[in-house]
């Protein structure tokens, strides 16, 4: 009696506690990111129609360059939610052709947007010359990622154009992280001046741009660079 091994190798599956935290977070951050967007049309189009100015401080940078704001507000929005489609595997497969139109479209968006955030970060930042340096920083890190996924598909070359667009995804949405700081900072302040949280201050918005959008960028290199799935090794034996 002779017994043979066979050894054969598989990829081990994606974790499914893994892809749901991950979903979570996203569906979390982009609730967010479309509730400030209610929030601000909710104050800022009676204040532009009626041209009065709001007495919250940060309010009234919305209702004074109300045209630079919402250029980079209603493209960024279209493309968050759209990049939702975009990095979905299952909606790729049954969707390519739909996939690579969206996928121009969506390109646009995300560097218009960026474009004009870059533009109002130099021009009259809310947080100062901070939060203005943080804009340009992570947005032209942002607009080179969104560069190197187009090269990337245009040389078919669809692992590495995943790749920069989930770092160019990973930034975008920092703009909801932002907004988590920011709360977060007021809150501290409000317990260690005993100050009511009235609103954003601006001196907060600098450090929480920095935090919010490297942050981001950082998790989503970790994301890129995690270790790869250990391959199960699978022994069947046979006997003659």
């Amino acid at each position: 009696m002779q017994t043979t091994q066979v050894t054969t190798t598989t990829s081990a599956k994606p974790c499914p506690r893994r892809v749901t935290v991950v979903a979570g977070l996203i569906g979390v951050a982009l609730t967010i990111v479309v509730g400030f967007v209610v929030a601000r049309l909710m104050v800022d189009v009676p204040n532009v129609r009626a041209g009065t100015v709001p007495d919250q401080p940060f309010a009234r940078n919305y209702v004074a360059y109300p045209w630079p704001a919402y250029l980079h507000i209603a493209p960024g929005l279209v493309y968050l939610l759209g990049a939702l489609f975009q990095l979905s595997a299952r909606f790729r497969r049954h969707n390519l052709a739909l996939h690579r139109r969206l996928g121009r479209i969506l390109i646009g968006c995300a560097a218009f947007s960026v474009g004009m955030a870059v533009l109002i970060g130099i021009s009259h930042p809310f947080g100062g010359w901070s939060e203005g340096a943080a804009t340009v920083v992570f947005g032209l890190w942002l607009l080179a990622c969104l560069a190197m996924a187009f090269a990337a598909v245009r040389r078919r070359d669809i692992v590495q154009h995943r790749r920069w667009m989930i770092r160019a995804f990973a930034v975008g949405i920092g703009i909801a992280t932002i907004r988590l700081w920011v709360g977060l900072f007021i809150a501290l302040r409000h317990v260690m001046t005993s100050e009511p949280p009235n609103g954003p201050v601006a001196s907060t918005f600098g450090l929480a741009f920095w935090l919010g959008l490297g942050v981001n960028a950082a998790i989503g290199e970790w994301w890129l660079r995690r270790p790869a799935p250990q391959r199960v090794p699978v022994t069947s034996g046979s006997t003659d």
